[in-house]
């Protein structure tokens, strides 16, 4: 801008020193070299105005997804195979009741006793399942010194009975008392006897 204002100035002069040696209106020559040199000036100032850069658009990252992974599965012959599972050989629930002693085959005689002066209540059991797929209970009250006859199943190889009898004193706590446990087979009769300490178990 300070060049252009410089130029004009420059113009002005040489206009004014033409003027005060020929006439007022200037020659085609004078205007001529004013208008030339005039351009000359501008052109240079253009040239060194700079220039703005233009910034390149910035690229928009594309993101490429990361490929997939690919299971391979063992060969089967690799992969271990777990043994099936085996119910419990106790059910707890089955086992709880009475036995079912019409579907558990032959039967012996047994004789359920009390020894004692109390009323008793003697049970025996099977906690598992005997040959038939039975088990449970059979279970007896008994008055004092009284006794009652009841057919067993046999065991054969087993399970065997559990044998155990309360002892009702009347007021007082029960009493628990244990015999052992017995595999009752055969057609002689058994006795189980109820004592204030034990079962007693009298074999044929």
């Amino acid at each position: 801008m300070k060049k252009l204002i410089a130029i004009s100035m420059l113009l002005v002069v040489l206009l004014s020193a033409c003027g005060a040696q020929t006439p007022a209106t200037p020659t085609p020559d004078v205007l001529a070299t004013a208008n030339a040199a005039a351009a000359t000036m501008i052109a240079q100032t253009q040239a060194a105005i700079p220039t703005a850069t233009q910034v390149p658009p910035t690229e928009t990252p594309t993101q490429t997804p990361p490929p997939t992974p690919t299971f391979v599965l063992p060969p089967t012959s690799s992969i271990p195979t777990l043994p099936p599972t085996q119910p419990p050989a106790n059910n707890a629930n089955q086992c709880n009741g009475m036995l079912d002693v019409g579907a558990s085959g032959a039967t012996t005689p047994v004789m359920f006793k009390n020894d004692t002066k109390y009323p008793v209540t003697l049970t025996i059991g099977l906690s598992q399942p005997n040959a038939f797929g039975q088990c449970g209970m059979i279970s007896r009250a008994i008055g004092k010194n009284g006794s009652t006859q009841v057919d067993v199943p046999t065991t054969g190889k087993g399970p065997c009975y559990w044998i155990t009898a309360i002892i009702d004193p009347g007021g007082k706590n029960s009493k628990y008392v244990y015999g052992p446990a017995s595999c009752i087979n055969g057609d002689d009769k058994w006795d189980l006897v109820v004592t204030m300490d034990k079962v007693k178990v009298v074999t044929p």
